[in-house]
């Protein structure tokens, strides 16, 4: 049999990604996917009532819009299209009002009706205003290896962004500009006095401003079918509805790169690594998990607070406190009160989602690792606060239970879609302290780990498969050219 230069095992973004820079360095590369289909935590579904179509993880994509490989990619050609909402988001508050995140830092700024809070928040956004790419392809790195290419800005930004956003969030007076800074930090899936979670808000704002919070049109399925499309015409091989048990099923490769989760790549590739490392692989921690609703509607959301009409995403708490107490307790387990939802409408602006008149859309919240209740009543009745009659509209919902998600998606290891703990700094030095010099490299020089749980994390960008193939590159194959514009320069 042939010696494969590169197998890479799974075909989420990461994984795909990962292929993709292989392929174009020339490298004969095959990829296995136990799904039926790729896409990993970007996939689409069709299900009741017929003509519906359901994102089963990832729905948004500000990430992946400013992704500093996936930009570099004419995925275009094989089908995607982004569509940009009136506005990325917005947060409604139970008197009707809502602060909104839009392409204009000043109408965003302008939304939290306090002349304070717009000065506080166009001085914090400033410095990096028009400095996307730049930014962008030091923070989506791996932080402890090499030099980032602009210092001084990234010393600026975790001036702040390395702080809790519990902590940054004062420099605001008014209850809607904490509260959307406190949805934005929600995104780390940690409480928000942890450190770290103020630069995942600041993130995600400029995201905002500089490429939007977009969705591919016809579902997220859209995005990994033009990665894989890419991958095909550049010589790569994908074989889908494919299981790996274990390494040895596979053909000879020079090198193995696995978008799977570090207790997947103990399971697969154990024998090949060391006993002690394939332990602590095992023993890798995860964090809270999501307890997902998707709905068939038979109108658009009612939603009191009319700028959320004009959203692609809307956040939905009360304050900061009610957001920051609902992450609290999915970190420590206990059982959700009032969650805090990010939920998206993209049938509002994209119509083939959904038969004419009608709509999909897409919530979940934060509970416990594991967690086996059922959230259905609680999320339901924190949607009717902000859009009354809501339940009325409802045609067809679908669960999606922690168990759930982990069955459709192994890498979701009791139903967390972050690839593991986000809180306490573990977001920069996954897969673990001990690895945090050679993130992606194992013991076994021709073994990667190319998933979410290595730097830069969770979200569609690619930049975990990119560095690990970068990495594979480097050391196995002695390819040490930049494949893609970074931003240096």
């Amino acid at each position: 049999m042939a010696l494969l230069d590169a197998i890479v095992v799974g075909a989420g973004p990461n994984g795909l990604t990962a292929a993709i820079t292989l392929a174009r360095a020339g490298l004969a590369v095959r990829v296995y996917e136990a799904a039926p289909t790729v896409g990993g935590g970007a996939r689409t579904r069709r299900a009741e009532p017929p003509g519906f179509r359901y994102d089963t993880c990832s729905a948004v994509h500000p990430l992946a819009a400013g992704s500093p490989v996936l930009r570099t990619l004419p995925l275009e050609r094989y089908g995607l299209e982004w569509v940009q909402p009136d506005l990325a988001l917005a947060h409604p508050f139970p008197d009707g009002t809502a602060a909104v995140l839009s392409a204009s830092p000043q109408e965003t700024a302008d939304s939290f009706g306090i002349a304070a809070d717009t000065d506080a928040y166009l001085r914090m956004i400033e410095p990096f205003r028009g400095r996307w790419d730049a930014l962008a392809a030091d923070l989506l790195r791996p932080p402890a290896v090499g030099l980032p290419a602009h210092p001084a800005l990234l010393a600026r930004f975790m001036l702040r962004g390395a702080a809790p956003a519990a902590v940054v969030n004062r420099a605001f007076r008014g209850r809607r500009a904490r509260g959307l800074f406190a949805g934005l930090a929600a995104h780390a899936v940690a409480p928000l006095t942890s450190p770290g979670t103020a630069g995942v808000a600041l993130l995600f704002a400029l995201a905002a401003h500089e490429n939007g919070w977009p969705f591919p049109r016809g579902g997220a399925q859209q995005l990994s079918d033009a990665l894989a499309g890419l991958l095909t015409e550049l010589g790569g091989r994908i074989e889908v509805g494919h299981p790996v048990g274990s390494l040895a099923e596979l053909p000879p490769a020079r090198a193995y790169l696995l978008d799977v989760s570090p207790p997947g790549l103990a399971a697969v590739a154990g024998a090949l690594l060391p006993a002690r490392y394939a332990g602590r692989l095992t023993r890798f921690r995860f964090g809270p998990a999501v307890f997902k609703l998707d709905y068939a509607l038979s109108g658009p959301v009612p939603w009191s607070a009319e700028d959320c009409r004009r959203a692609g995403t809307v956040h939905v708490g009360a304050s900061e406190q009610e957001i920051g107490t609902a992450l609290s307790r999915a970190r420590r387990g206990a059982s959700p009160r009032r969650p805090f939802l990010i939920a998206a409408q993209p049938s509002v602006f994209d119509p083939t989602r959904a038969p004419a008149g009608s709509h999909v859309f897409w919530v979940y919240a934060h509970v416990p690792q594991g967690w086996r209740g059922d959230l259905t009543e609680e999320i339901e009745s924190q949607i009717e606060r902000f859009a009354p009659g809501f339940r009325d509209l409802v045609l067809f919902r679908h669960t999606t239970g922690p168990s759930e998600m982990a069955a459709a998606n192994p890498n979701d290891v009791g139903g967390d879609i972050a690839g593991g703990r986000c809180d306490g700094g573990r977001l920069l030095l996954r897969p673990g302290v001990t690895r945090v010099l050679a993130p992606y490299s194992t013991p076994n020089p021709f073994v990667y780990l190319c998933s979410s749980s290595t730097p830069p994390g969770p979200g569609v960008h690619g930049m975990c498969g990119y560095h690990a193939a970068r990495t594979a590159l480097r050391r196995v194959f002695g390819i040490r050219e930049d494949l893609a514009d970074t931003g240096r320069g």
